[in-house]
């Protein structure tokens, strides 16, 4: 039986929220969200359980069948995100890249309730995320002038 892939836990910030997970890498400064099914598929991910284990348990968590393409279009995904210890090729009855329109016309009515899902954003260093514009730059906000007041479009 073939068993899941080791998620990666080194330089990366995991915070559970009540059905999802955010994951922030910081060696690429990227974000992640994974929906309620992709954070379920990624506890899996510990290199011990089995597919055929995950999809059992995955099946009885959110009450609806689970196939077994479900579970691997969420591991290309992390794959992809560079969120497992080693990059994975899927098996051959996944198809590398599958987007989530493909998936549900694969894996119909149950996809549509259970289709894994990642979110990525890049996001700033702590560096840019604390530069501010100096008075007389151009701004949008009062929240990007030093001087936090913008007025007529121009930092004061």
């Amino acid at each position: 039986m073939q068993k899941m892939p080791q998620a990666r836990r080194s330089g990366l910030i995991i915070q559970e929220l009540d059905s999802e997970i955010l994951i922030y890498d910081q060696d690429t400064n990227k974000a992640h969200c994974l929906n309620q099914t992709a954070a379920k598929v990624w506890k899996y991910c510990d290199g011990e359980t089995t597919v055929a284990d995950a999809c059992s348990a995955l099946s009885r968590d959110l009450e609806t069948p689970i196939d077994e393409k479900l579970v691997w279009y969420a591991v290309d995904q992390f794959s992809t995100d560079n969120l497992l210890e080693k990059q994975i090729e899927p098996p051959a009855f996944i198809i590398a890249g599958m987007n989530r329109r493909q998936m549900v016309r694969t894996l119909g009515l149950a996809a549509i309730v259970a289709v894994p899902l990642v979110t990525s954003i890049v996001a700033p260093t702590p560096v840019q995320a604390a530069t501010c514009l100096p008075p007389g730059q151009p701004c949008g906000t009062s929240a990007q002038c030093c001087s936090g007041l913008c007025s007529g479009g121009t930092c004061a």
